[in-house]
């Protein structure tokens, strides 16, 4: 499956939905999105990854170079991994994340309406 990406924004929040596969090959136009919503000035993130069907290393590293780079200008970052496992892709981004021990490192939440709202607060690792 072809990546895609699309952009929003809600609540103050830029909302980058990616779907797809995020590998070697399409690891480089997520981040790239991400540097040019912080370019803009885009500094509240959310990475809506429900519709990633299949994530590798590379697509690991393109989530850790984000959340750097947010840090790095006082920004925010949040995930969307539904822990819902029909069929969900993300269910497999989260096992990935999981079991290579960064998990942790994210605030992940299940769905768009959380990950906007500054008094929800994220889903355990």
């Amino acid at each position: 499956m072809a990546l895609k990406v699309t952009h929003d924004e809600r609540d103050g929040w830029t909302i980058l939905t990616v779907s797809g596969e995020l590998d070697l090959v399409t690891a480089p136009a997520v981040r790239q999105h991400v540097h040019d919503a912080v370019a803009d000035g885009r500094h509240s993130l959310v990475l809506d990854l429900a519709g990633v069907d299949f994530c590798d290393s590379s697509g690991v590293g393109v989530l850790i170079a984000a959340r750097r780079l947010m840090r790095s200008c006082a920004g925010r970052l949040r995930l969307i991994l539904p822990s819902d496992v029909r069929g969900n892709g993300a269910a497999h981004v989260n096992k990935v994340l999981a079991a290579l021990g960064v998990r942790r490192l994210f605030e992940v939440f299940p769905d768009i309406e959380a990950a906007t709202d500054d008094e929800a607060g994220p889903l355990s690792a």
